[in-house]
């Protein structure tokens, strides 16, 4: 969460010329909800179930960039999808940084919380071993601007 997922993939898939695919905002369309509506009637376990089956679906898209929810990377089926259907880049940076991208955003269920750091903290020593388990790349988008990220990865990826 605060990552960079939406706006760094918006970025890149223009620079590559491809598509532009969110996880999050297909599942809002094919549902007609928020997340935070959709986890406050089902409860997260609920809206994984719907997250593992759009992903399953737009993973299998192609000449598109996805940006997946911050969660999906917990699902071992997610994680084999991705991995084996295309490149996998890990958008890092630090609790501080996640903390100041989302303190004013209410539409991140699992961040309303009495301690939003520590929930971050929690999510972060859960999810970081998963993301770089999976990731071809592993990027810090701490300091630097979308821009210079997207030039970045667009290098990286060329290597590839």
């Amino acid at each position: 969460m605060g990552a960079g997922k939406t706006t760094i993939g918006k970025q890149l898939a223009k620079s590559l010329g491809k598509d532009f695919v969110d996880s999050d905002r297909e599942i809002e369309s094919h549902t007609g909800a928020s997340i935070p509506l959709i986890f406050e009637l089902e409860g997260e376990e609920g809206f994984r179930k719907r997250e593992r089956q759009m992903i399953d679906q737009l993973s299998q898209r192609h000449n598109s960039v996805l940006a997946t929810g911050g969660g999906a990377v917990l699902n071992e089926e997610n994680r084999k999808w991705l991995g084996e259907r295309g490149v996998v880049i890990y958008l890092h940076a630090t609790v501080e940084q996640l903390l100041e991208r989302t303190r004013m955003d209410r539409n991140r269920p699992l961040l309303q919380t009495e301690d939003p750091e520590a929930k971050l903290r929690e999510l972060l020593a859960q999810r970081d071993p998963l993301y770089r388990e999976v990731a071809d790349i592993v990027i810090d988008t701490g300091n630097n601007s979308v821009r210079q990220v997207v030039q970045d990865l667009v290098a990286q990826l060329e290597s590839l």
